[in-house]
């Protein structure tokens, strides 16, 4: 007679229980980049009826800004925090902390999961290849393609990322608000780009939309590798590595 399987290995066996999470959030991620970004990217290719509306806002907008200097001050400095060179600072930072907490598998995801989000972000912007906002005299200006906007898209990914890896080490009843507050950082940074005059609105809709996919499918396939060495699934707010709370802490 075949012995029984002890319970932690039936659970590591049972598909249901080792997949269904991450193929949820792949699911989630597949959602966000085929329904909102397709059809933003096909009003930008096909210049249709979203791309006058992207004008007049983005001419609204700077008009409104251009009015206050002391607000054009502050739309310089949040948008200087979901810049590539502090999001690149920041993420070493973090990485280097991880690494000597001895969690490697940290450091890796969050590595790959900027970098790679980055890669694809370029990628896209090549690919349709849009003009920023031309307008009369600017408050500011920008390099590059306009669609998606990096910083929605790199903000949303690295703050993203931080918040999952250091979730743990956050007591239960300040892990909602840390959401929210990373949730609130990442709106306002894309609005000060739509205000700076640099990006239109599905710029920004856009990155928001392809950060988020790309958040949830690293997310899942950390997940993956994370349970097939053995270790329970998670829940988001439980952070990335639960076990890692200790080591995490300050």
């Amino acid at each position: 007679m075949r012995a029984a399987l002890p319970d932690p290995v039936l659970r590591r066996l049972d598909p249901e229980n080792r997949y269904g999470l991450r193929l949820t959030l792949l699911a989630v991620a597949l959602v966000l980049v085929a329904v909102p970004f397709g059809i933003l990217v096909d009003q930008v290719v096909r210049r249709g009826p979203l791309v006058r509306v992207d004008t007049a806002a983005a001419n609204d907008l700077h008009d409104w800004a251009r009015g206050s200097p002391a607000a054009v001050r502050i739309l310089e400095a949040i948008s200087f925090v979901g810049s590539p060179p502090w999001l690149t600072v920041i993420v070493v930072v973090a990485v280097v902390y991880v690494l000597r907490r001895h969690r490697v598998r940290l450091a890796v995801f969050l590595v790959a999961t900027t970098l790679t989000g980055g890669l694809i972000d370029t990628a896209v912007k090549i690919a349709v290849d849009r003009d920023r906002p031309s307008l009369d005299a600017p408050v500011a200006t920008a390099h590059g393609q306009s669609f998606p906007s990096g910083h929605a898209m790199s903000s949303t990914i690295a703050y993203g990322a931080l918040l999952l890896v250091l979730m743990p080490a956050l007591a239960p009843k300040a892990r909602r608000p840390a959401v929210a507050g990373v949730v609130v950082l990442v709106l306002a940074i894309g609005f000060s780009r739509l205000a700076l005059g640099v990006h239109y609105v599905s710029d920004v809709i856009g990155g928001y939309a392809l950060g988020l996919a790309w958040l949830a499918a690293s997310t899942a396939a950390f997940s993956v590798w994370r349970v097939e060495r053995g270790r329970r699934p998670v829940e988001p707010l439980e952070g990335l590595e639960p076990e890692a709370a200790a080591d995490l802490e300050p």
